[in-house]
């Protein structure tokens, strides 16, 4: 069959609360995140796996707080004290553990945003103990912040996240192609991240629809690979 040409069109991301959803999972964590003027200390850690949704629970929060987002790896060229004027959201906090400037950079943040009376979310793959920071004074603050975890995914989020990715992608698999996807795929938000790019790459490519056998081609296409 004859391959299309094909165009990398950006992906757009639905990021509101409407746009998440809600499992045993993850209620721990949206709960605290709508609670955000109760947390302890006006600051929380939300960890969990890459694609949990902790990006989108950032975005969620800073429609409701006000807050300024971006990613630790952009602390060390960041306005600290403008930034301490507001409710601050810090993304991938160990990206710094090589970077001394910026974790100089967060513990001036944290200290600062603080004593202003606003609030601070930080968001990981693991907990603090694991980010191999090296400025001690930051790595107490931040074993120090309360955690919440996004748990692994059950079959009604895996099916609600594969959803939401066809979704970015302005696309509508049928609901037998979704319940056969959250069957057989690897159980991991990064799994159904990499599954619904190589779905969508392979149908446009091709000019077909997003089925079940074209689901099921790229699945045993992956297995091949491992």
């Amino acid at each position: 069959m004859a391959r299309q040409l094909t165009f990398d069109l950006p992906t757009l991301q639905a990021l509101g609360r409407d746009d998440f959803f809600v499992s045993p999972t993850n209620a721990g964590a949206v709960a605290m995140i709508e609670h955000w003027q109760s947390w302890p200390a006006r600051k929380l850690l939300l960890i969990g796996p890459e694609g949990a949704g902790k990006t989108h629970l950032a975005h969620v929060w800073a429609g409701l707080s006000g807050a300024t987002l971006l990613e630790a790896s952009a602390l060390r060229e960041a306005d600290i004290p403008r930034l301490a004027r507001g409710s601050v959201a810090v993304e991938n906090i160990p990206e710094i553990a090589a970077n001394p400037d910026a974790q100089n950079a967060l513990f001036h943040l944290h200290n600062l945003t603080l004593a202003e009376g606003h609030s601070l979310l930080f968001t990981a793959t693991g907990e603090a103990q694991t980010w191999g920071l090296t400025l001690p004074d930051l790595t107490s603050r931040m074993q120090g912040t309360p955690a919440v975890a996004l748990g692994a995914p059950d079959d009604a989020l895996l099916a609600a996240v594969l959803m939401k990715l066809f979704a970015d992608r302005q696309l509508s698999p049928r609901p037998e192609v979704l319940a056969y996807l959250t069957k057989h795929m690897e159980r991991s938000f990064a799994a159904a991240r990499a599954l619904v790019q190589e779905i969508d790459s392979l149908a446009l490519s091709e000019g077909r629809e997003v089925s079940r056998k074209l689901a099921a081609e790229v699945l045993d296409k992956q297995a091949e690979l491992f």
